[in-house]
């Protein structure tokens, strides 16, 4: 059976291929291989990795046969898996490759391969591409692996291998560029496996020698100690010759590479290189190899330095490895120092944590003046640079030494005299007890030393209040309770063990037993301060049910509620008034075994609130702030009614709805109705037909009309300059941010609106107009609320940005029309062309993927501007022909054959003066512009040969009519051929005004816009 294997291998699979050609083209949709273990010969080596880990080891197998019979064929089936790893459906012949000794031949072969690829394995979005990285990798490391006992020292093998990949990590093309570098690189990677394995039959083969040359002088017979010898001289010229290899990769591709312009590169160059550094220390852990990781601790993408951090934390951790890095540390410690203010949060945190590691393993290279002279002091002068809080919180989650905050307050050391921190430091404690778990957990987790400090009334002055340290024992409560990071730490979700999940349950059991005895007491102490109260009364929310198996007296609980009860009482601020429900809510749930203590006393505080509320409702004047905390209880009393809502209430509701407008504060009622109708459409979502009729309610015309009315009025407001707003100079910057906040919350609701359905999606057209009007103030609301448009359907989303440009349009052209000068609240033309640009640009990079969207909007935007038009010898233009000048700006993304199809379309409205005969006129000079977009990169011939119908079934561009299983092919030949006049465009200036010339090579003409 094996030999009828190796039988089958020994065919070419380049001839297999000219038979049966994997299908490449559509990289995005991976074939999918039924093959058995068995079958695994009859595919290439492209098939096999795609296929995975479990075919591998015997096609190497195999492989290495049929080198052995025929390196010539073998090796060329080598040479085509790294050429269809690449993406590229060329074809290595063998005539290509049997004069591969000439060292032009492989320039020569990469120029005939190039083929510019827009996708290729190596960047395809999706689990299954992600796979076939890691089976690419360990099909090089599995291929040395097993060659390393034969055919590598051949000098054939590898010096065939290593000049190919060579040449082509050198390619123009990135595809080729990108997987030829991982390739050499995880090459190298396995030869330093090789060297390694080579070196430990060294090292053994010489112990070996000096015991039998000990027995050899006494028997005075020396044949096994030269044998050995003979042993130890081949092994060391085997291990002399793989450095040879790696030298020459390295000096061939890596120092090429890792400068490339592409990020991914130079981070798989400076990975690589941390391990070799790690595993072959002798060769590579110097500081002729140390310098480039220096170096690229500059570099400007995150993911490159994140990989040099890391792998100086290998290098710093291991004790045996750290003594030469000596000149390595004394040159770029200030880098490595500044990177704990990294504006990337991952950089960052590792950064700190290669920081600890250098301190443990290094003894006086990081003093205590390093840290608060290079970072603590670094970030205090950066904050007054920093007006927003979430800047200053930025900051903040990155400074390592607020690790000295903790150890200060845990420790009571009055050594540590620093300046006093800013009072905005404490706004983003969860960000440092998130950054200090891994390292101090044990410490955070000492709670009776939390607690001890708190009850203390002096020591803690010495750096800052008990507040702060009030909030770090809270955030470490969640933190022990919960787990997770703090929002914007990590992308990917942990996956939580067993014993991770056993351990976090033992911590909260100890929180709980500990705190329901303790935090009585410390409400108490702190029962006048607010702000203090409010973290306390969060704690019980994390407590476990747990703890009351493993037993705690009920006294406890009775003193926490009673303590609780009586805090709440005696306060009026919001804070403490939420904090105080949201703990009654958790400790009243009924799986949990207190819910009937807590029951009682949440229904005893309810009860007092309500009798005295009935007694003081007569003297109560409405005044405003009374209002809008009414109104608010009404929307949380309508928002609970929906689950119990019965046709009965509906009318009530409804009237409910329609009054809130009519209510003193206008801003808290839009919120309030915008809150509401969305509830009522995620309860229409979640609906279950089986609970009875949902309760529909939908915003009839006039009430949508004044939602955006109201958004126009109250928040695209006041003077604006390069889109920022001016405050009135009376107005304080704290009050300017405090209206602003106030209206992007309002813009927020109401975008809120359109993206759950409750309001059309051509609504959002209305604030689409202020994109870059207002792009400093609510720019990110708004392109948020296009994404999500998009996500939900991207045709209809398309559609609202056409109506956006078009209403624009209409309104400066009624303006112009009018005679009297435009408004400050009319767009001008420019404003127009931009803000369609902006759009354009929203589009991104994969042009296949807006493919249909881009097409509708070229295709309502011709049908706008030649509607109605008919071709007439005086040849009037249709009068919105400068909306082509706007709609010009989208056609940068279409792709080559979408243009051709698009021109094609544009001559059936057009007619001859698309042409270019009659275009001579001011008049028709847009859609001059708008052809020479659409040619600028497509050919002027007909391309409908050129054109494939498997990459264009998307769809035609035609007539909404037309059939949607006519292909763009099928319309390209359709459309009438044409000769276009060829059209160069450059900048002139015209009595001091910059213009646009057009010069026509047919004509010879010469027009400036």
């Amino acid at each position: 059976m094996q030999r009828g294997k190796r039988r089958a291998r020994e065919g070419s699979e380049n001839a297999k291929r000219r038979h049966s050609e994997p299908s490449l083209d559509s990289l995005g949709q991976p074939e999918r291989h039924h093959l058995k273990y068995g079958d695994v010969e009859a595919v290439t080596l492209f098939e096999v990795v795609t296929m995975g880990k479990s075919a591998m080891q015997a096609v190497v197998d195999d492989w290495i046969e049929a080198y052995r019979a025929d390196r010539e064929t073998a090796l060329l089936d080598l040479i085509s898996f790294f050429i269809q790893c690449s993406g590229c459906k060329g074809v290595v012949t063998a005539e290509m490759f049997q004069y591969k000794q000439d060292s032009d031949i492989l320039s020569k072969m990469v120029e005939e391969l190039d083929e510019d690829s827009g996708e290729y394995p190596l960047i395809m979005p999706g689990p299954y591409w992600k796979r076939f990285r890691s089976n690419f990798c360990e099909f090089l490391s599995v291929l040395v692996a097993q060659c390393q006992y034969s055919v590598i020292f051949d000098s054939y093998l590898m010096d065939t291998l290593i000049s190919l990949l060579t040449e082509l990590s050198d390619s123009r093309v990135r595809a080729f560029r990108h997987t030829c570098t991982l390739a050499a690189m995880k090459l190298l990677s396995a030869l330093v496996g090789v060297a390694l394995s080579l070196s430990v039959s060294l090292d053994n083969s010489q112990r070996l020698y000096e015991v039998e040359r000990v027995k050899a002088s006494c028997r005075r017979s020396g044949l096994r100690v030269d044998r050995i010898q003979r042993k130890i001289d081949e092994l060391q010229d085997k291990r002399l010759e793989i450095e040879n290899m790696m030298d020459a990769i390295f000096k061939g591709v890596f120092l090429k590479r890792y400068r490339d312009v592409v990020p991914d590169i130079r981070a798989i160059c400076m990975e690589e290189l941390g391990i070799w550094m790690r595993l072959y220390s002798s060769m590579f852990l110097n500081d002729s190899y140390l310098k480039y990781v220096g170096w690229m601790l500059h570099d400007k993408q995150p993911d490159v330095r994140l990989k040099c951090v890391q792998g100086l934390q290998a290098l710093y951790g291991d004790a045996f490895l750290v003594s030469k890095l000596d000149l390595f540390t004394s040159r770029f410690k200030e880098r490595m120092l500044s990177m704990a203010l990294d504006k990337d949060h991952e950089v960052a945190v590792q950064a700190v944590r290669l920081l600890m590691i250098i301190s443990e393993s290094c003894e006086d290279v990081l003093s205590a003046e390093d840290f608060f002279q290079h970072v603590l002091e670094s970030l205090w002068l950066e904050l007054p640079a920093y007006t927003g809080r979430t800047k200053v919180g930025q900051l903040v989650m990155k400074c390592p030494c607020m690790c000295v905050y903790v150890y200060a307050y845990m420790c009571s050391n009055a050594d540590y005299t620093v300046c006093e921190p800013p009072p905005q430091l404490h706004d983003h404690v969860v960000y440092l007890v998130d950054s200090l778990w891994d390292s101090a957990g044990a410490l955070l987790k000492n709670w009776t030393a939390l607690t001890s400090l708190l009850f203390q009334d002096t020591g803690l002055s010495v750096i800052t209040d008990q507040g702060l340290l009030i909030e770090i024992m809270l955030a470490c409560v969640r933190q022990a309770a919960e787990g997770p990071p703090a929002a914007g730490r990590g992308t990917t979700k942990k996956v939580v063990s067993a014993k991770e999940r056993k351990a976090q349950l033992d911590d909260c059991v100890r929180l709980t037993q500990h705190f329901v005895a303790v935090l009585p007491e410390l409400l108490s102490k702190f029962s006048e301060d607010a702000e203090k109260v409010s973290c306390l009364l969060k704690i019980p929310q994390y407590f476990h049910a747990e703890a009351s198996s493993v037993g705690f007296p009920e006294k406890h609980l009775e003193a926490l509620l009673a303590q609780m009860d009586a805090t709440i009482e005696r306060h009026t601020d919001a804070a403490v008034l939420e904090a105080g429900a949201r703990t009654f809510q958790v400790l009243c749930c009924e799986d949990v075994p207190w819910h009937n203590m807590a029951q009682g006393a949440r229904d005893q505080l309810v009860q007092r609130w309500v009798a005295r509320l009935s007694t003081l409702l007569g003297d109560v004047r409405n005044t405003v702030s009374v209002t809008v905390q009414a109104l608010q209880c009404a929307c949380y009393a309508v928002l609970w009614n929906l689950n119990t809502c019965t046709e009965v209430r509906l009318t009530r509701v409804r009237t409910g709805l329609r009054l809130l407008f009519l209510i003193h504060s206008p801003s808290v009622a839009f919120l309030s109705l915008c809150d509401l109708l969305t509830a009522h459409s995620y309860q229409l979502q979640a609906w279950d037909p089986a609970a009875g009729a949902p309760l529909l309610y939908s915003p009839d015309p006039r009430l949508q009309r004044a939602l955006v009315a109201f958004v126009l009025e109250h928040v695209f407001t006041g003077t604006e300059h390069d889109g920022q707003s001016k405050a009135s100079e009376g107005e304080t910057e704290a009050g300017r941010l405090e209206e602003l906040h106030r209206r992007r919350n309002l813009l927020a609701a109401y975008c809120k609106l359109i993206v759950h359905g409750v309001l059309e999606m051509s609504m959002a057209a209305d604030v689409f107009k202020f994109y870059m009007k207002y792009y400093n103030d609510f720019g990110d609301i708004i392109k948020e609320m296009l994404s999500r448009t998009r996500q939900m359907d991207k045709i209809e989303s398309a559609r609202t940005l056409v109506l956006c440009l078009q209403q624009l349009f209409l309104r400066l052209k009624q303006e112009q029309e009018r005679g009297t000068a435009c408004s400050s609240a009319v767009q001008t033309f420019s404003s127009i062309k931009e803000l369609a640009r902006r759009f354009s640009l929203t589009f991104g990079w994969d042009q296949i993927k807006s493919r249909e969207s881009l097409a509708m909007i070229h295709r309502d935007g011709i049908e706008f501007v030649f509607q109605g038009f008919v071709q007439q010898a005086e040849r009037h233009a249709p009068p919105n022909i400068s909306y082509l000048t706007i709609l010009s700006e989208f056609s940068s993304k279409l792709l080559k054959p979408d243009k051709k199809t698009i021109y094609a379309y544009l001559q059936k409205f057009a007619g001859e003066q698309v042409a270019g005969s009659g275009t001579r006129e001011e008049c028709w000079l847009p859609l001059v512009l708008y052809r020479s977009s659409l040619l600028a990169t497509a050919d002027c011939e007909d391309g409908a040969s050129h054109v494939s119908c498997d990459t264009l079934r998307h769809g035609s561009l035609g007539h909404p009519s037309r059939s949607p299983s006519l292909s763009l092919k099928q319309s390209i030949c359709d459309g009438r051929r044409s000769r276009v006049r060829h059209v160069e465009m450059d900048w002139c200036v015209v009595q001091g005004v910059p213009c646009l010339t057009l010069y026509a090579s047919n004509t010879g003409s010469v027009t400036s816009i």
